[in-house]
């Protein structure tokens, strides 16, 4: 393969372009998989919390442009910061930094997506969905990747809209309509977001000050970053319990929601306490991994129990 200097958009040349197009795989990689996994697991539960019906077929299609949207927002983002990408380990062998894919074949391939997901989704169910999927992609790739992510620290704050917004899609493509089960979830995701990724920024401070991204212990310092992940968790532990105050979660998503919230405050807590060297890493990684843990496990609970109530009410 013959490597030659790309310029890209935010006007960085170190980055070797493919001289032909990447394998299946590599296109695939561009759409980050692993994000596209929770949005269709997010969207799925905003879909049964609705009490409402979709055909199967339908109910598929719109996942799957789901699913989609998102990895095209994915790819935009990769196209955008390949840049930055190609000067952090954990991303430096992505497909474009990495030389196999072309920046301007991501972008074709990421707009080609977007337009396509959209479309089909507002055939397939209804244009409300289909314009929040449009909203999600351009908020994702535009607002978080272009703009709010190199100039501000509350890059994850602001930017976390994205991420928290496909049950409410979800919940759209069921109803034609937004209501307060699927804003609850938003809100649930929304503020989980910073926590969820200032602990892992607390121990990449360093990658991310070298490809110049202003995340919180960088701007703020290490101690507020904490003290905010902190007032964070103790609000998303009562935020947490709300699907129960309103009636679409029940005793078994109660349960979960409390031991949760009371470990991801726990877990704040040792980040908080622990400021130094590798005890600093294991907290604030530990804080990390359960973090994403809580979150699964707040939506298969209440998954579980919506399926339990519609199996109930189709065998009765």
């Amino acid at each position: 393969m013959t490597s030659v200097t790309n310029t890209l958009p935010s006007g960085d040349a170190r980055i070797p372009a493919a001289s032909v197009g990447g394998d299946v795989p590599d296109y695939f990689a561009l759409l980050k998989p692993r994000v596209m996994a929770l949005v269709i697991f997010t969207a799925l539960v905003g879909m049964v919390v609705s009490h409402g019906h979709v055909q199967p077929i339908v109910g598929f299609i719109s996942l799957l442009m789901i699913a989609i949207g998102a990895g095209a927002s994915g790819c935009l983002n990769m196209w955008w910061d390949a840049d930055i990408d190609a000067v952090m380990t954990r991303t430096a062998k992505r497909p474009i930094p990495d030389g196999r894919i072309r920046p301007d074949e991501a972008l074709a391939f990421g707009l080609v997506l977007s337009v396509g997901s959209v479309l089909v989704l507002g055939l397939a169910a209804n244009w409300l969905a289909a314009g929040l999927l449009a909203f999600t992609i351009v908020f994702y790739a535009v607002i978080y990747s272009m703009w709010l992510k190199r100039t501000t620290a509350q890059n994850i704050v602001i930017g976390g809209a994205a991420g928290a917004l496909p049950p409410v899609i979800g919940q759209a493509v069921v109803t034609g309509s937004v209501g307060i089960e699927s804003l609850v979830l938003f809100a649930i995701i929304f503020i989980w977001t910073p926590p969820h990724f200032w602990a892992l920024a607390l121990v990449k401070a360093g990658e991310y000050a070298r490809a110049g991204i202003p995340m919180m212990p960088n701007t703020a310092g290490p101690e507020s970053t904490r003290r905010q992940i902190v007032a964070y968790t103790l609000l998303l532990a009562p935020l947490g319990l709300a699907p129960v105050a309103l009636g679409f979660g029940g005793l078994i998503y109660a349960v979960v929601a409390l031991l949760g919230g009371l470990a991801m405050v726990a877990f704040s807590i040792q980040v908080l306490r622990h400021r130094e060297g590798e005890a600093e890493k294991r907290a604030a990684m530990g804080m990390f991994g359960f973090s994403i843990l809580y979150l699964f496990a707040l939506f298969s609970a209440l998954l579980a129990e919506q399926s339990f109530g519609l199996f109930r009410a189709v065998i009765a």
